[in-house]
């Protein structure tokens, strides 16, 4: 009998290992299982204006309950606003029996707390959701105060297209760009002026909120969006030229 190589043993080994893992994963159907949720404010709501995304308030933008904070893991310092999730209680007789999962969007941050020794679950390294409570109830019983959940990244499906605020001043322009679906969290931004053809790139100040250094005040205004995807939306002349600061428009596409 012919003897088989070493590096043929080891090639072998780490397809049938590869092959393993791939399985595993498909089994899994994306599910993260190391997570926990708790829940803030009272059955009508409660930190639903502002927060670490921009968001001005969460029902008026589209928002309402269903969204969440995430921790430090998870936020990625603002990358992760409106990405959306889909999430599980698992594993406990906290859990509601037979419950639905939730889908939620990122609306905010959990910030971590060093100076306690118990209940730091929006500490580094955990991954932690902190649900409206008209969310919590639904997978988790109140009282237990926080679950283990399981979760995984899903598309987001908001009506209508997505909209933009305009802020700043004169001199600076500052777009907050809102009700975004598919991936959810945008993470490039371009703007155009009436009087150019040419895109000017924006950055991010924090959240969800872009900037440019001139105000463009007088002029028709045109976005593209591009999602952490990699998938960009052009919204041509979403902005008319007679524009004020404050006011909210609204692109007729959306992913």
């Amino acid at each position: 009998m012919d003897k088989i190589a070493p590096s043929s043993i080891y090639f072998l080994l780490t397809i049938l290992s590869l092959s393993i893992l791939v399985v595993s994963q498909a089994s899994n159907n994306g599910w993260i299982t190391d997570a926990h949720a708790t829940f803030y404010g009272d059955i009508k709501g409660g930190e639903t204006m502002y927060g670490a995304c921009g968001y001005h308030n969460l029902f008026e933008q589209g928002y309402g309950l269903e969204t969440a904070a995430l921790s430090t893991a998870l936020f990625n310092n603002g990358l992760a606003c409106g990405s959306c999730y889909e999430i599980q209680c698992i594993n406990s007789p906290n859990c509601i029996p037979r419950a639905d999962s939730i889908k939620i969007t990122a609306t905010n941050f959990c910030p971590p707390n060093y100076t306690k020794t118990v209940d730091i679950w929006c500490n580094p390294p955990q991954k932690h959701f902190d649900l409206s409570l008209k969310m919590f109830i639904k997978i988790g019983i109140q009282k237990a105060g926080v679950i283990p959940v399981q979760f995984r990244r899903i598309s987001c499906i908001k009506k209508g297209g997505i909209k933009f605020l305009l802020q700043g001043n004169s001199g600076w322009l500052l777009v907050l760009v809102f009700n975004v679906g598919g991936a959810g969290d945008v993470a490039n931004m371009k703007i155009k002026g009436s009087n150019s053809n040419n895109w000017v790139q924006m950055s991010r100040n924090w959240g969800q909120n872009w900037q440019v250094s001139y105000g463009m005040v007088g002029q028709g205004l045109s976005f593209q969006i591009t999602t952490s995807d990699r998938k960009m939306v052009q919204a041509d002349n979403v902005v008319p030229s007679n524009w004020k600061f404050g006011q909210t428009f609204e692109a007729k596409q959306n992913f």
